[in-house]
């Protein structure tokens, strides 16, 4: 990557830091604006689980990761605390690949 590329995006990731503290209370937006983009955030976070969880670079990632991830979603719904959540899906997904689902 060439210094002058590494230099624009420096720059451009500095000012989308500094654009929220310069505007504040400067702009407002609709409630409906506000929604939309709540929800645009959640779409965009449940197509990176859902990519994350059943796929491997171009192909299918096995049960073992998917399993893991359900009992993850199983524990944060009976709001268990959240190390326990990531040493639930991890051990799960672990003692799968061991037995040797893929």
């Amino acid at each position: 990557m060439t210094v002058a590329a590494l230099v624009v995006l420096a720059g451009g990731t500095y000012l989308l830091r500094l654009l929220p503290l310069l505007l504040h209370g400067r702009i407002t937006f609709s409630d409906r604006a506000i929604r939309l983009t709540e929800l645009g955030a959640v779409a965009l976070l449940v197509a990176l689980v859902a990519t994350g969880t059943w796929f491997d670079g171009d192909g299918f990632a096995g049960w073992a990761r998917p399993a893991g991830v359900a009992v993850a979603a199983l524990a944060v719904w009976l709001r268990l605390p959240f190390v326990l959540v990531v040493l639930l899906a991890a051990g799960t997904t672990a003692l799968l690949r061991l037995a040797g689902v893929p």
